[in-house]
């Protein structure tokens, strides 16, 4: 029995990138024999152990099998016999095709080190078009390195074109698309994700609302918003502002995108252009002045996004369409809705209630309350703004 360090780990340590998780191959062993030493089984496809001490998992050697169409259509295949050699082969990238014993000697029958020294994303064999997933993967790739200099292989390239003219991306399901672009949305540059898709033809079959000619203006928004943070829900709330509330709500329900995703895209397509133009207006205290409805927008606001009771996401809201009219850099817009805020939740209903309010004359009085410390901060030299 022999192990082996294999994949990211390795690829990174190559790299001098940082890692956080190693995985582990081990050739001409048995499930029993690990069972044995103590590994806990846990893969249901095929046999992946936890080791005893540290948790970090390996896998037996396999070889596998393309038998039907779409990422699940693998028939695994593992003995002793299966060896070192065949079990890189049946990875995607070259770069992910290597392997490093105890001793610190690389395995590399497939050239992984050269492609990393030319900085290249390039497939291992052509098993790589049986799994559509590695087209997601290489996408993702891509994200996380093109700082570095990296692009995909022309022959790469062509054979990722070839998976999606093969309807192989169409057989994606949800949960992997989504759980590949979250990812995807931490990297580094998460808009080489997207390019890379619509460069092989899979961005309509994998996110059909973003179409050609709303396409640059998402990648435009998503990378204003990326240079100012790396929250996967702030930048796919940017990525998503171009499209419509509808196309947007049909987006998220088809990937099984989390709440969180879903609520702060929707509030920042719904409120972005009454947070930004309101803000620019009263942040002039000619202007706030003579403005009308400024209070009743404002109040509004407060109130369908929830301010009070999710102060946390409507700041995220602010930021969003702070970062998303960047051409203007206002940094006072921010500061103001920010002290706005603060003035309008510190109402205390137990100032109300101590007075004998109850029921619907205690939230009209809470209401009436705040709508005028919305008047009083907008009346005064609002450039001066409070922390």
């Amino acid at each position: 029995m022999k192990i082996y360090l294999v994949g990211g780990a390795v690829r990174d340590q190559l790299l001098n990138y940082p890692y956080h998780e190693k995985d582990w191959v081990v050739v001409g062993a048995t499930p029993e024999q690990l069972i044995e030493q103590g590994y806990r089984p846990v893969g249901k496809d095929f046999p992946v152990f936890l080791h005893p001490k540290s948790n970090e998992e390996y896998a037996l050697a396999r070889t596998e099998r393309k038998t039907a169409p779409g990422y699940k259509g693998f028939v695994f295949h593992t003995n002793t016999s299966v060896t070192l050699e065949d079990d890189l082969r049946r990875r995607d990238l070259t770069i992910n095709a290597i392997a490093k014993d105890d001793k610190g000697k690389f395995f590399d029958p497939y050239h992984g080190q050269r492609d990393i020294a030319e900085k290249k994303l390039r497939h291992v064999s052509n098993s790589f078009s049986e799994d559509p997933v590695r087209i997601l993967r290489i996408a993702r790739f891509l994200a996380r390195y093109h700082h570095l200099g990296f692009s995909v292989a022309a022959e790469t390239m062509t054979l990722s074109e070839d998976i999606v003219n093969a309807g192989e991306t169409k057989h994606l399901v949800a949960e992997r698309v989504w759980t590949e672009t979250r990812k995807a949305l931490q990297e580094q540059d998460p808009k080489y994700y997207f390019i890379f898709l619509q460069s092989c033809g899979a961005l309509i079959d994998i996110f059909p609302e973003i179409t050609n000619e709303l396409f640059d203006t998402c990648i435009r928004d998503l990378t204003r918003v990326s240079t100012k943070t790396v929250d996967p829900i702030e930048r796919f709330a940017a990525f998503c502002h171009a499209l419509d509330s509808q196309e947007i709500a049909s987006l998220c329900k088809r990937l099984g995108a989390p709440n969180e995703f879903g609520d702060l895209a929707m509030l920042t397509k719904k409120h972005s252009t009454t947070i930004f133009t309101t803000g620019r207006q009263l942040t002039d205290a000619t202007e706030l002045k003579a403005y009308k409805g400024a209070i009743d927008n404002i109040d509004r606001t407060f109130k369908e996004t929830s301010a009070i009771r999710k102060p946390q996401r409507f700041m995220q809201l602010i930021k969003l369409v702070i970062w998303l009219g960047a051409e203007y850099e206002e940094d006072s817009i921010n500061s103001f809705w920010l002290s706005l805020f603060q003035k309008y939740k510190q109402v205390d209903p137990q100032k109300w209630i101590a007075q004998g309010y109850t029921g619907a004359a205690l939230g009209n009085k809470i209401h009436q309350d705040r709508l005028q410390r919305i008047q009083d901060y907008i009346a005064t030299d609002s450039s001066s703004i409070e922390d």
